[in-house]
């Protein structure tokens, strides 16, 4: 995988915000997949920075944030 390209600052803080709030979010990922679900947690590990997403119904997935092409709260 490439090297991690940090997202905007603002993006992140939706991201921080949606998972306080529990807010629902649909993801657009890169690779074209679109998921619904909520942001459980956002983290730093190993150099890039990660969203724990639960994806209804029931599923999580990992994902690094620079592979969302955007997200918005449902």
């Amino acid at each position: 995988m490439a090297d991690y390209q940090p997202i905007p600052c603002a993006q992140h803080e939706r991201l921080e915000f949606a998972v306080l709030r529990r807010i629902p979010l649909t993801l657009q990922l890169k690779d074209g997949r679109s998921l619904r679900g909520y942001a459980l947690d956002v983290y730093t590990q190993a150099g890039a920075e990660w969203l724990k997403f639960r994806a209804t119904p029931g599923t999580e997935e990992i994902l690094r944030l620079d592979q969302i092409a955007h997200f918005n709260a449902t």
